[in-house]
């Protein structure tokens, strides 16, 4: 086990620079294409299967992207505005339009009082550019006065299965750890919102028993490794300690008992960074980077990104490559350097890579 020497040595590493010596600038420079500049802080997005475009805004508002024209579509609820909450990620149905259905995630505000929040699942459809036959499929109680940590991205399995992801907010020695609460978990659902009977804690009569895994501290990436057909999560350390995770059944992630991060005051969490029962990340930064969005790339319209992993970077504003081989990260580069606060990436059905950046709108990646 590394004790507390380990961790203070991270803190001292940190604090030296927030330059990483261990990534690298890409050899090819890439450029992108805006698709549109009218959005502030594009949380989710997600494609149609004709190339139209589904975009949140955190804000509240829901947007309609068609030939880089956007439309504002009507009739989604109030959205609680508070600190990382708003209206988060949105994911269209694997068989749209045989299902014509879209789901999103938001901050919900507790009932008759509007200071604590949490973060709710939905599912509805599109008249035209209206919000129809909405139906509630998860709300998270242990409402929290807390602006942090909700999440929340959503993806689906080869299966089926719906995932999502919900963080600790802001309550880290309550929730992550205790099966029995919301919040610090990933969650499986099937798409009508049921729960699936072999769902880990299932039988558990106190547990909530759409949990997948636990022990998360601020899931913000997932997406589905395009071979092994395994959800895999990023996630939010504190100062340090960000971390890719594959997702496994009734599996606990560690948070707060594990983690390579310090509180930001530079003082410890916890002494360890390793524990029987609790799963090691599958890699993790030092400096954090802020982990946000997240696309395996699935294309040949890139010569040097096909097969790997894509992930924003809020802090360093760029995206980071991870190169995989052999199951482990071998390399890591940034590309698009300095374009602003990366919130969202996904593959579009043309092949090409797209990113929601903040202040700027959704672009396309050119090499």
């Amino acid at each position: 086990m590394k004790k507390i020497a380990c961790l203070m040595l991270l803190a001292f590493l940190y604090s030296c620079g927030q330059n990483d010596p261990n990534v690298e600038k890409a050899a090819i420079n890439y450029t992108y294409e805006t698709i549109t500049d009218e959005l502030f802080i594009p949380w989710g997005f997600d494609f149609f299967p004709n190339g139209d475009i589904i975009v949140t805004e955190k804000t509240g508002e829901l947007y309609l992207i068609k030939n880089k024209q956007l439309t504002e579509i009507q009739g989604f609820p109030e959205v609680l505005v508070k600190g990382q909450g708003g209206l988060m990620d949105v994911k269209i149905h694997p068989n749209y339009p045989n299902e014509p259905w879209i789901y999103a995630t938001y901050a919900n505000p507790a009932p008759n009082d509007n200071n604590l929040g949490n973060t709710r699942l939905v599912r509805f459809q599109l008249t035209e550019n209206l919000v129809s036959k909405m139906e509630l499929l998860y709300q998270a109680e242990n409402y929290s006065d807390k602006g942090q940590h909700f999440g929340s991205r959503i993806e689906f399995d080869n299966d089926g299965y719906l995932y999502f992801s919900i963080g600790d907010r802001g309550k880290r020695d309550e929730n992550p750890q205790d099966i029995t609460r919301d919040n610090g978990k990933i969650y499986r659902l099937n798409d009508d919102g049921t729960i699936p009977n072999d769902n880990p804690f299932y039988q558990d009569t106190n547990a909530k028993k759409a949990i997948y895994s636990y022990g998360h501290r601020n899931p913000q990436g997932m997406e589905i490794h395009p071979e092994t057909g395994k959800i895999w999560v990023h996630e939010h350390g504190p100062r340090g300690g960000d971390e890719v995770n594959i997702i496994q059944k009734g599996k606990n992630y560690g948070w707060p008992v594990i983690t390579y991060g310090i509180n930001y005051s530079g003082t410890p969490i916890t002494d360890i960074t390793e524990k029987e029962g609790m799963e090691q990340p599958f890699h993790y930064w030092v400096p954090s980077i802020a982990p946000s969005g997240m696309a395996f790339v699935r294309s040949n319209n890139y010569s040097d990104l096909n097969g790997h992993l894509l992930v924003g970077s809020l802090k360093f504003q760029y995206i980071e490559v991870l190169k995989i081989a052999n199951n482990k990260v071998t390399s890591r580069e940034k590309i698009l350097e300095d374009i602003g606060r990366i919130r969202s990436i996904e593959q579009g059905p043309d092949g090409y890579i797209y990113v929601g950046v903040e202040g700027i709108g959704i672009v396309k990646l050119i090499e």
